[in-house]
């Protein structure tokens, strides 16, 4: 299986981005797509995910509200709409998958394949 995420960018402060993520490959058995951030000096963080089944979501503080997670089975795809952009959102985004039913969402542990990242900068 491979992730390739897409749509990062440059954006002020209070703008919006759309990042997508489209999985190839064996994706039947998903259990979660998640999106994860990290800056420059901090540790990956968990943004969002989405389970496959029944499609619950799970968001960080940081981003309630503000950005929502979307998927499509059918199309093995994941999508992350980001708005009212703060300069802190400022990261490099990973989306990622995982199979292992029941784990914990927010954990990235949880996610065995990696997107390669896409770059997302808001300025002030």
């Amino acid at each position: 299986v491979q992730l390739q995420a897409s749509g990062g960018g440059l954006v002020q402060a209070g703008g919006s981005l759309r990042l997508s993520c489209a999985a190839s490959g064996r994706t039947f058995s998903t259990y979660a797509m998640g999106w994860f951030r990290q800056a420059p000096g901090k540790d990956r963080e968990f943004v969002a995910a989405i389970r496959w089944s029944g499609g619950s979501t799970d968001y960080a503080d940081s981003v309630k509200g503000r950005f929502t997670i979307s998927g499509d089975i059918a199309k093995g795809m994941v999508n992350l709409q980001m708005n009212s952009l703060k300069p802190e959102d400022t990261a490099v985004y990973y989306c990622a998958r995982s199979t292992f039913t029941g784990r914990t969402v927010q954990a990235d542990s949880t996610y065995a394949y990696w997107g390669q990242g896409t770059q997302v900068t808001v300025s002030s």
